[in-house]
């Protein structure tokens, strides 16, 4: 698609789209020089201002760099997703993979470290959790949030309290949606509670791989026995979660 002038509407979303298009399209190899704001702004049909903004747009999604005397230059043709983006978009099954990563170190690290603080928190944030088992889904599953992060603060690491802290609203919503197809909590709805009584029981103690395998069991058991669904170990996606964990 050739440069051409733009329709009097956002002029610089426009101007961005149109100069992300010829660079998706190779019309600028990574690696080379865009032509100077005077000679884009002539073919868009715009003002140098608005080309400048619009090439500031796509030096934060990751496609230019200006370099300063020498101009801008082409970095990749495809946008870079931030973090944040990238969760928006992921399947809840996939962020539930990740968290059982974080969550197993998480257990192991808070049986290590964890404060007399922190076993109080976890303690109280079971408790939340039993009262909130005569509420709704929703407030459910934020009870059971509440207690994993309370064990996730006991790591005392902080780079694992923000990947916690980024995938819970994709994790958050994927479980109150499964517990509202299954309905498992209409008989259960304090579900799982032994394990979350002994995942406390681990931590306190002191015992990391007790603390760290109960995690590990409680969630890797909804994918087991589901029909039609394979097992994470058979090489293929997980079906979602049937229950919080």
């Amino acid at each position: 698609m050739p440069l051409g002038p733009l329709r009097p509407s956002p002029l610089v979303e426009q101007a961005a789209e149109r100069l992300r298009e010829q660079i998706a399209a190779g019309h600028w190899a990574v690696g080379s020089k865009l032509p100077g704001e005077t000679t884009l702004a002539r073919k868009l049909g715009v003002g140098r201002s608005t080309v400048r903004e619009a090439l500031r747009a796509l030096a934060g999604a990751g496609l230019v760099q200006p370099r300063q005397g020498a101009g801008v230059f082409v970095l990749a043709t495809e946008p870079t997703r931030d973090w944040p983006t990238r969760l928006r978009r992921a399947a809840v099954t996939d962020v539930y993979e990740v968290r059982m990563a974080v969550e197993v170190q998480a257990a192991r690290l808070a049986a290590r470290r964890r404060t007399p603080e922190d076993v109080a928190a976890m303690e109280a944030a079971l408790e939340g959790r039993r009262v909130a088992s005569g509420a709704d889904d929703a407030a459910f599953v934020d009870a059971d949030i509440a207690f994993h992060a309370a064990v996730v603060a006991a790591a005392h690491n902080p780079v694992l309290d923000d990947l916690f802290a980024e995938f819970t609203p994709v994790l958050r919503q994927g479980l109150i949606d499964l517990l509202s197809l299954t309905g498992l909590r209409t008989h259960d709805p304090n579900t799982a509670d032994e394990a979350h009584e002994a995942l406390v029981r681990a931590v306190a103690d002191g015992d990391a791989e007790a603390a760290a395998e109960v995690v590990r069991e409680e969630l890797e058991d909804p994918f087991a026995g589901q029909d039609g669904v394979r097992t994470p170990s058979s090489g293929t996606a997980p079906a979602p979660p049937r229950t919080p964990s």
